[in-house]
């Protein structure tokens, strides 16, 4: 799995269960299946709008993994609020997706598998 993919991952899934549990929201959705997670790609894959936002969310994704690296949490939190607008544009699967992949180590199997899966959205963003 490439570096940007696990960056996308895993900062998704970060900044997902902070901002609920900031808000007291629910706990994470149910553990993806492998189904789930082949259904998301190609929804997105299929969508030349929604393959569009999904290569914007990792770009900001890699800025809110730089400016955490600095450890400025003012751009962080700014650029999170825009990932997340981004990320409701991709459609409940993809959030329900995001938010069940909290609950996947990205190191097992499981979370090997289902990073090979969700290469193919990476890919479609450097096919530009």
């Amino acid at each position: 799995m490439n570096l940007k993919l696990v960056l996308v991952f895993s900062i998704l899934a970060t900044t997902g269960a902070f901002a609920q549990a900031q808000q007291g929201g629910p706990p994470p959705g149910p553990k993806p299946t492998k189904a789930d997670v082949q259904k998301v790609v190609q929804l997105i894959s299929s969508d030349k709008v929604k393959s569009q936002t999904y290569c914007d969310l990792a770009k900001l994704s890699e800025e809110i993994g730089a400016a955490d690296e600095k450890k400025d949490q003012k751009t962080v939190d700014a650029l999170s609020k825009q990932a997340d607008a981004l990320a409701t544009k991709l459609g409940p699967e993809y959030a329900s997706l995001m938010d069940g992949l909290q609950q996947v180590n990205p190191d097992s199997p499981e979370g090997k598998e289902f990073g090979t899966l969700l290469e193919g959205l990476d890919n479609l963003c450097t096919k530009k």
